[in-house]
């Protein structure tokens, strides 16, 4: 009944495999190996026993004992095949489990470890000297094992002839040379594989399953606590450069700080760690790879910024204190009227950022984004040709624990019913339908509603946290503006932005943790049958709770803070008391910028490389201190005889890549989507990039234990996030030029209302009339140390005039400008889609060297197959002449009768003669036919099959 339920596989990456066999005399301080010292330990299984009370057999060896952890009889343990059934071993029997929930675990571990053993691996167990503790049990996948698995998963085997393209001659050989050469620091220095067994360049081309039935089940159930692959020995160097394996290697030339400006070894990162987390770290180099020209582009567009700043004229006429330019005051009662000079400093940051060279910039971003996803297609499709990957078909999963549980709580609510309620279920619950049972939209309506309400929820929660930071700004710049300290004055707008750009941060780092473990508890409500669905649910879930986080105050600061706020006399008030809050002068873009560049570097700094860094080391002290408290009696081994399995057992497990790549995908959100507002965030990526290799290579081969190699062809739906992000952020950085910056109001009033063409009077065409005795009764600065002459303030907008016939209404100038703002998104989206488009059209998925290698390996296989039916064919025509040749033979024979003399005939009558019968043509068998007769044939060798 147990061994239906159990049908999961684990999965084995290349070099836990490849070298399977392996003598301890190379090197004994890795204790690698089973107690014979040969047969390599490919997985361990751990769990937690406890011991009453045991009987001994012959004294300890020098080497670890095959035990019967449970109710085995003596004499039922399998013996070792090769040699050792005479040796003495010491037998641990428990007399009795202290619950009856440990003596069905017992009973549960007996029957799969017999399955694992029915299934061809080896398995070696621990003494049991505690009185408690964690057990280890090593396994060994013989060569034959390894084989079979590689038939049912129907992994292609290399064909026996090879071929080389020819090389590149004249001008394209002397650069590709130059270029090698210019590249060689850069280059990992890892050794080659190519001289390796037939065997092993064979696994090193693909990871293989075992049939470790139901391990993830088990885990769940706590019959076994956890079940990882070992690590290479030691990351520590040796000192030989040749007898490193491949986890010092790593270490050496890839998870070292020193390493930053060398390539990834990303062959050697999908031969230890497999194929999925091998294209994770091929993509993310990609991705940091083309940060480079982003971040130079990037550069070049801010000192563009920096250096027109002084002929920037908008900028000069902000600054210069004779226009006497009066504002509005900017609260009510508490602010007094103020010159525009006195924000000459946001002007001349804003033009750093808001200059026509940012709209080139928005342009170049969307193009870089299309062809980045490009070459990354292009540079995926090459890791699959040369991991062989093209073939490879998708497997059946196995479905999760939990959907089994529910499943079969279902089948036995099913099975009650019937009994409890026969009349309504005799024609309903039919046994032949128990097998095909599975969870339905209605099991699943209740979880699919809970998700929907708590998405809601969650997003209220962010704009909730979005308006406290708001109101937190409104009344600390009414607090501000009220004192009597100047310098306090004049230096709000700065204070106030910082500090609550300090506050979200705080908030979405905390948000952030929250909402990663809400998402998974809303995917488990879900149900899902596979892992695989789980992990894109779990994905989509945590990227829309983590992208509103995000995003949300980014958002606010860049289309709606000062769409709302009113017109002085008219202002949109919070509770009654509290007015909404204006851009700068200078416009609301520096603010998008800062708000930006804070939250992208706060992010980095702390989320993606402090915790990184502190959380894995609190979680490993923390289960430390548990174990310890959990078994205080349990004699500690000495630390010189741990062994590899120990050591890794007190690494922290691996958790899987969603937040690994969550973080780059935020990070990909700050530099495409509001690009335009920070032109160095590219740079600041790149910067954050560099270290975050080398942290996440160092993580992987330091600090966790090594994840189970898993086969993947692609990203999965992160690909289809980024495409989404890509698409996003054309639209996002339309509307920032349009609406935030004033890149469209500057093009309106240069070609339409400047009288000599060029900015000057560019301010004042902003700026609207107030009358000052429009004020609300109330709302009158109380103080005034501008004097008391002031008719009129001004205040950004396009309005008609008090004097006018429609005062305080929206100008002509208002409707021009919004048109041509509207025009501009519609003519840039269109614009930047037709070129994206257009660049994923001119650059080809499939490298021109790889499609080059694809036709040759196709027209090779036709070859091999031409020459197996040519061969066939030849067989069947040798079988048709010797099949003519003895007829001919048969028929001389009959001649030669017929020829004879009378007298050596026998006398009597003779029959009739008459024409021979027509002999029928024997039919040519078909080739599988004959292929089954001469696999049938001990002595047929003539047809020889090569394996593709």
């Amino acid at each position: 009944m147990l061994q239906t339920t159990w049908v999961h596989c684990i999965l084995l990456s290349p070099v836990q495999v490849a070298n399977n066999m392996m003598d301890m005399d190379q090197d004994p301080r890795k204790r690698l190996c089973f107690a014979d010292g040969r047969r390599k330990v490919d997985y361990v299984l751990v769990y937690h026993y406890r011991k009453r009370s045991s009987v001994r057999g012959s004294p300890s060896q020098h080497r670890l004992s095959i035990i019967s952890n449970g109710s085995y009889p003596l004499g039922v343990e399998e013996k070792d095949q090769e040699g050792r059934k005479d040796e003495p071993a010491e037998v641990v029997v428990d007399v009795g489990p202290p619950d009856p929930a440990d003596g069905e675990k017992i009973m549960i571990r007996e029957e799969f470890e017999g399955n694992l053993k029915d299934a061809g691996l080896e398995i070696e167990h621990d003494k049991e000297n505690k009185a408690h503790g964690h057990a280890f049990i090593r396994l060994h996948a013989p060569w034959q094992v390894l084989s079979r698995e590689a038939e049912f998963l129907k992994i292609k085997v290399p064909t026996k002839k090879s071929y080389e393209l020819r090389e590149e001659k004249g001008l394209a050989a002397t650069m590709n040379e130059v270029w090698r050469k210019l590249n060689q620091p850069f280059q990992p220095k890892v050794p080659h594989q190519e001289q390796e067994h037939s065997r092993t360049k064979f696994l090193s081309h693909c990871a293989l399953f075992f049939c470790l039935t139901g391990i993830t089940t088990l885990i769940a159930n706590g019959v076994y606590d956890s079940a990882f692959p070992l690590h290479d020995g030691d990351f520590h160097p040796s000192g030989q450069a040749e007898g490193k394996n491949d986890r010092q290697l790593l270490h050496d030339e890839w998870a070292r700080y020193g390493a930053f400006y060398k390539y990834q070894p990303v062959d050697l990162i999908r031969k230890y760690f497999g194929e999925k987390i091998g294209l994770y770290f091929a993509w993310l180099g990609v991705y940091t790879q083309l940060l480079i020209p982003a971040s130079v582009v990037g550069i070049i567009v801010f000192f563009y910024g920096w250096a027109t700043v002084e002929t920037n004229i908008p900028s000069q006429e902000m600054c210069d204190e004779d226009q006497n330019f009066t504002m509005c005051p900017l609260c009510d009662r508490a602010c007094d009227y103020w010159h525009l000079s006195t924000a000459c400093g946001t002007a001349r940051a804003s033009h750093l950022f808001d200059n026509p060279a940012t709209v080139f910039f928005a342009i170049f971003m969307s193009l870089w984004a299309a062809m980045f996803l490009e070459h990354w297609k292009r540079r995926q499709i090459s890791l699959n040709y040369s991991w062989d990957l093209t073939g490879m078909e998708e497997e059946e999963e196995h479905p999760r624990p939990k959907y089994e549980t529910i499943l079969l709580q279902k089948r036995q609510l099913k099975h009650i019913h019937a009994y409890i309620l026969p009349l309504f279920t005799l024609n309903v619950f039919l046994p032949s339908q128990t097998g095909h049972e599975k969870l339905t939209w209605r099991d699943r309506l209740p979880g699919y509603l809970i998700n929907i309400s708590s998405i809601l929820f969650m997003f209220g929660v962010t704009c909730s946290a979005v308006f406290s930071v708001i109101i937190y700004r409104i009344t600390i710049s009414a607090l501000m503006a009220m004192s009597s300290d100047p310098e306090v004055k004049s230096n709000v707008r700065v204070t106030v932005t910082a500090t609550a750009v300090i506050i979200n941060l705080v908030v979405i780092l905390i948000l952030d943790e929250i909402y990663g473990m809400v998402a998974a508890w809303l995917t488990e409500l879900e149900i899902p049958k596979t892992e695989t669905n789980f992990e894109e649910r779990l994905i989509l879930k945590a990227f829309l709770l983590k992208f509103m986080n995000a995003y949300a105050p980014i958002f606010y600061v860049a289309f709606f803070k000062g769409r709302f706020a009113g017109r002085p006399g008219d202002y949109v008030y919070v509770f009654n008391d509290y007015r909404m809050e204006e851009c700068a002068p200078g416009g609301c873009l520096i603010e998008l910028c800062i708000q930006l560049s804070i939250i992208m570097l706060g992010k980095q700094l702390i989320q993606n490389n402090v915790f990184e860094i502190g959380i894995p080391k609190l979680k490993k002290l923390c289960r430390t201190l548990k174990d310890k408290e959990r078994a205080p009696k349990e004699i500690v081994e000495q630390p010189g005889r741990r062994q590899q399995w120990h050591l890794d057992y007190d690494l922290e497990p691996f958790d899987g890549l969603t937040p690994e790549y969550m973080e780059m995908i935020i990070q990909f959100g700050f530099v495409s989507l509001f690009v335009a507002s920070f032109p160095l965030a590219p740079l600041f990526a790149l910067l954050n990039n560099v270290i975050e290799i080398r942290l996440d290579a160092k993580k992987f081969v330091t600090e966790l234990r090594r994840p189970d190699a898993i086969r993947a062809k692609d990203i999965g739906i992160w690909y289809n996030i980024l495409s989404g992000l890509g698409k996003f952020s054309v639209i996002i950085n339309a509307f920032v030029i349009s609406f935030t910056s004033d890149f469209i109001p500057r093009l309106v009033y240069q070609y339409m209302y400047s009288e000599t063409g060029t900015m000057h009077g560019f301010i004042n065409h902003t700026l609207s009339y107030f009358n000052v005795s429009n004020f609300k009764p109330g709302t009158v600065p109380s103080i005034s140390s501008l004097g008391k002459d002031i008719t009129f303030c001004r205040y950004k907008d396009y309005r008609e005039p008090p004097w006018s016939t429609e005062p305080y209404q929206f100008s002509k100038q208002y409707w021009s400008v919004l048109a041509a703002r509207l025009g501009f998104v519609i003519l840039f989206q269109n614009l930047v889609i037709t070129m994206s488009m257009l660049v994923a059209w001119v650059i080809p998925d499939v490298p021109k060297n790889i499609s080059e290698k694809l036709k040759k390996e196709k027209t090779l296989l036709v070859d091999v197959f031409l020459n197996e039916e040519k061969e066939k064919l030849q067989l069947i025509q040798s079988l048709f002449s010797r099949d003519l040749t003895q007829e001919q033979q048969e028929e001389l024979n009959v001649s030669d009768q017929t020829s004879l003399p009378l007298h050596q005939t026998q006398p009597g009558p003779h029959p009739p003669t008459s024409s021979p019968a027509p002999r029928t043509r024997p039919r040519a068998a078909s080739f599988s036919q004959f292929t089954r007769q001469m696999s049938m044939s001990p002595q047929s060798n003539i047809t020889q099959h090569t394996a593709v």
